[in-house]
């Protein structure tokens, strides 16, 4: 049983420290950069002065052990056997993070079990023995090596830089047993076996998981739940198989706290993986701070340097293009700048803004506050975009003596009754707005014009040109009275 429960154990413990491994590589490297870095030019060698956590801690807690897997038991059974009994527990250990999600603890158990019948600090009832009802407690002493996973940090994914305060652990590993077990009945108390500390011989394994929460930087409250294989039969105290058991178990719950050691802020359980590295970025990016950009200056300061720049007297405050170049969108010969209406082609002479329609009653001026205003396919809803241009369009009216229609418009794609549907209601979403946003409502009035309304006749069908034209045909603009 024993030699059984060892390459269990081993087979626990083998697959984290594998997990372990490339950290490990990584901290004992001395040749860099390296497979398991980057390959930045700011990578420095792992050392215990360079790193930016702490990794070591202490734990202690204390709990209630429950013998349920054993001839007497401390929890009564449905069948009526036992009775409910509690002992008590309390640990001790040192603990060392070898990564973000995985440590080792050197951990020291202390505590007493009590199962039976009765409490063996109780009377015993009369006719005990004969009635096959006992008492029995069994104290003990345990050191081990625990493996501990953090589930947390090993699940969680690298690009979250939220911080948590919740870790889920689990924790296994073997270790050495010493206790005392005793048995009472009517004739009184004796002690029944006793395995005395510490022998190699007396293994036994322990597995569980816990709940931890991170009070702070230095403190953290965890809960565990743990099962203890003891490899003993006579543990319980009622005798070498008394009900062919052959090894005697127990539940062991505790509550604990763990310090965090050290000078550091956080904890390296608790550390984001990616902190080293945006430390290391943020290292770099001071170092940099001082290269100089462009060797021959940039004249205009417009973000290109003068060895690319094709215009070398951008004008101060205009976008420009990779090559230095001011952006003109409409490509009508006024740069972005000094374009008043930047989306629609114009003249040099108007500002970038088309010269005045004659017999359409629309004017330049409104052309420049109130052009725009497009529509999603079979939708009279207002999109976002347009609430920077109907804003425009309420101070602008609001400002002027005139009156305006509301002109709504659709593509060449539907039926005639539909799309003059359409854009009535396009124009009236439109007019409602303006006057729910401080325009008069006797300076508007709506009217839809339907598909017969196009700004790009060519569009019918819809289907001879791109859709950014079709858009632009679903629009809703302002005439003047």
């Amino acid at each position: 049983m024993k030699s059984r429960l060892s390459i269990l154990s081993l087979a626990i413990a083998l697959p984290t420290c594998v997990f372990a491994q490339d950290s490990l590589q990584v901290m004992n490297n001395t040749q860099y950069p390296n497979t398991y870095s980057s390959g930045s030019v700011n990578v420095q060698p792992f050392t215990n002065s360079s790193k930016r956590f702490n990794d070591w801690s202490i734990s202690f807690g204390g709990g209630v052990p429950l013998m349920q897997s054993a001839d007497l038991v401390s929890i009564k059974t449905s069948s009526g056997k036992g009775k409910d009994l509690f002992g008590y527990s309390a640990y001790f250990s040192v603990d060392k993070a070898i990564t973000h999600a995985f440590g080792l603890k050197l951990q020291y158990d202390r505590g007493e079990t009590r199962q039976g019948y009765f409490n063996t600090k109780d009377a015993a009832p009369a006719n005990a023995r004969a009635n096959g009802q006992i008492g029995a407690r069994t104290q003990y002493d345990a050191i081990s090596i625990l493996g501990d996973i953090n589930f947390s940090n090993l699940l969680r994914r690298v690009d979250n830089k939220s911080p948590y305060r919740w870790a889920l652990h689990g924790y296994a590993g073997i270790g050495t047993l010493a206790y005392r077990a005793y048995q009472k009945d009517e004739f009184g108390q004796r002690l029944m076996k006793e395995v005395k500390p510490f022998k190699f011989g007396s293994l036994f394994g322990q597995a569980g998981a816990g709940l931890k929460y991170k009070i702070n930087n230095r403190l953290d409250l965890e809960g565990r739940v743990m099962y203890v294989v003891t490899t003993d039969d006579t543990f319980d105290g009622a005798g070498m198989d008394r009900n062919n058991k052959a090894s005697d178990n127990f539940i062991n719950t505790t509550l604990g706290l763990t310090v965090n050691l050290g000078k550091h802020e956080s904890h390296l359980m608790w550390h984001d993986p990616l902190q080293e590295m945006y430390y290391r970025m943020d290292v770099l990016e001071s170092k940099t701070t001082d290269i100089v950009v462009c060797k021959n200056g940039d004249a205009d300061n417009d973000g290109v340097c003068d060895d690319w720049d094709r215009q070398l007297d951008t004008p101060a405050g205009a976008r420009v293009d990779g090559s230095g170049v001011a952006l003109d969108v409409d490509l009508d010969g006024v740069i972005d700048l000094y374009d008043k209406c930047v989306t629609v082609p114009g003249s040099v002479e108007n500002n970038g803004c088309p010269d005045q329609t004659q017999g359409q009653g629309v004017v330049s001026e409104t052309e420049t506050k109130l052009e725009g205003i497009e529509f999603d396919l079979n939708s009279d809803r207002i999109l976002p975009s347009n609430t920077p241009i109907l804003n425009n369009a309420v101070s602008y009216i609001n400002s002027s003596d005139g009156s305006y229609t509301v002109v709504g418009a659709t593509d060449t794609r539907g039926t005639e009754a539909y799309n003059k549907r359409l854009s009535e209601k396009r124009a009236s979403n439109v007019k409602n707005y303006l006057i729910q946003n401080g325009v008069q409502s006797s300076k508007l009035d709506a009217q839809g014009n339907g598909k017969t309304d196009l700004k790009y006749p060519e569009c019918d069908p819809a289907s001879k040109c791109p859709e950014w034209k079709n858009r632009a045909n679903r629009r809703v603009y302002f005439k003047a009275k």
